[in-house]
């Protein structure tokens, strides 16, 4: 019986937290972007509505533990506060993803889904953050450079959407290796686990897990893009003497290889499945 009621518990603070999302976001898009417009100086505007992202979103994340529907273990949390304007890569098990990191990171843009742009509980957000839309692969990495300029850390999911299956990865597209490059920044790897899997790909908002889900975010070392990882893929060639499409393939694959092999090497994926 009490498991019963944990569970009924658990689904019922899950679709208060969905709904909750869901008005905040058509609130911010009918209310504050109209006003957040008529602020006279853009980039003060645009830094005070990450602000207000990035604390409603560790307001979110803190409900979700109290009540029990969610547990979040951070390793490396220092570095997303801390590094200055980098190039975030992480890979995305479920729909929280962006959801955490951006409650882990204060100066943050995002590149997002060309759809969430006429969504309606997301347009006025990403418009008034100045987000990047992935639709135009030019204007990803020349505006993605421009809030890297600014200050921000830029937090890129090259899968394009959520991981196909717990222990593998869709393939990863070269967007951010280009905005690195251009932009001379490094790029910070970044490892996302949720277990047992919750708001993936495959399940909708109302499958919720036996137990409290814990999504578990490590974060790795820098990654120098002007110069090669220790990686097979990269041999002894620099970055700095390879043509521009030929160092971004390069770099995507180091770091798509590096990332692989880290959720092997702490437990994310297991072996044989």
């Amino acid at each position: 019986m009490n498991a019963r009621l944990n569970y009924g518990w658990r689904l019922v603070a899950t679709g208060m937290s969905f709904v909750a999302f869901g008005v905040c976001g058509l609130l911010f898009s009918v209310l504050v972007f109209p006003l957040a417009w008529l602020w006279p100086h853009r980039a003060s505007r645009q830094r005070m509505v990450t602000t207000i992202i990035h604390w409603f979103f560790r307001a979110l994340v803190a409900f979700l533990q109290w009540v029990g529907v969610m547990e979040l273990e951070v390793s490396g949390a220092a570095a997303l506060r801390d590094a200055g304007p980098v190039v975030v890569v992480a890979n995305h098990p479920t729909y929280l993803d962006v959801v955490v990191l951006l409650a882990l990171t204060p100066s943050a843009c995002c590149v997002v889904k060309n759809a969430h742009w006429g969504n309606p509980c997301f347009w006025g957000i990403v418009r008034a953050a100045e987000y990047v839309s992935n639709v135009d692969p030019v204007e990803l990495v020349e505006a993605s450079a421009r809030q890297i300029a600014a200050g921000y850390t830029m937090i890129i999911f090259p899968e394009g959407t959520r991981s196909p299956a717990p222990n593998r990865l869709h393939a990863f597209s070269r967007g951010f290796a280009h905005i690195a490059l251009k932009a001379g920044t490094p790029i910070l790897p970044v490892l996302m686990d949720c277990d047992p899997p919750a708001f993936t790909k495959q399940m909708r908002w109302y499958h919720v897990p036996s137990r409290a889900f814990r999504i578990r975010v490590s974060v790795l070392e820098p990654v120098a893009a002007d110069r090669p990882m220790a990686h097979d893929a990269l041999h002894d060639a620099s970055h700095a003497f390879l043509p521009s499409a030929l160092a971004a393939r390069t770099l995507t694959s180091a770091v798509e290889a590096h990332i692989n092999q880290r959720l092997f090497d702490y437990g994310f994926f297991e072996t044989g499945n």
